[in-house]
C-alpha cells in the first residue's frame, strides 16, 4: 500500500495503489487530501474486494498508520502493519509505470479527466499482468472494455 502524487490544475493530488506479492494491482483511488479518513475509506474498499490481509507494508506515512489501526478498533480485527520502505519495493516499481505514461502530460486540467486517465493506464497494466484470466490478447481486452464502457 502505497502513494504517489499526480499532479492536477497545478496542484499535487494523490493516487493511493495496493498490490500484492504476485504485483497485481488491489485498488487505485485517485484523491484531493492524505488523511486517516481517506486512508481507511481505501482499506476498507481493498479489503472488500480481495479480502483480509493478516499483514500490509506500508512506507512511515502517518495518515495509512492511523487508518490501518483504525480498522482494527473498529472492525475488531488485527492486521499488522510492517513499515519497511524496502519491503515496499514491489507497489514502487509499480509506480514507475504510471509515472511514465503520466509525466510527459505535465498535468492534467481537471479531477475528473486525470481520474479516467489513470483508470485506463490502471487497467492497461492490469491486462498486461495478466490479471483478466481471459482467451483474448491484453489489446483485445481492452478495446472490448472500451468500445462497450
Amino acid at each position: 500500500m502505497d502513494k504517489t502524487y499526480i499532479k492536477i490544475k497545478g496542484q499535487w493530488k494523490y493516487l493511493y495503489r495496493a498490490v500484492d506479492k504476485q504485483s497485481d494491482t488491489i485498488y487505485f483511488p485517485l484523491t484531493a487530501k492524505r488523511d486517516k479518513k481517506v486512508a481507511r475509506r481505501f482499506l476498507n474498499k481493498a479489503i472488500g474486494a480481495n479480502g483480509k490481509s493478516s499483514l500490509i507494508n506500508i512506507d512511515k506515512s502517518g495518515a495509512n498508520t492511523a487508518g490501518i489501526k483504525q480498522y482494527n478498533r473498529d472492525e475488531n480485527k488485527r492486521v499488522k502493519i510492517r513499515q519497511c520502505k524496502y519491503l515496499n519495493n514491489i507497489v514502487e516499481q509499480d509506480h514507475r509505470f504510471i509515472k511514465r505514461r503520466t509525466r510527459p502530460m505535465l498535468g492534467f486540467k481537471s479531477f475528473r479527466s486525470a481520474r479516467a486517465t489513470l483508470a485506463g493506464i490502471e487497467l492497461w497494466r492490469m491486462l498486461k499482468k495478466g490479471q483478466n484470466k481471459s482467451s483474448l490478447s491484453a489489446w483485445e481486452q481492452f478495446y472490448a472494455l472500451a468500445a462497450t464502457g
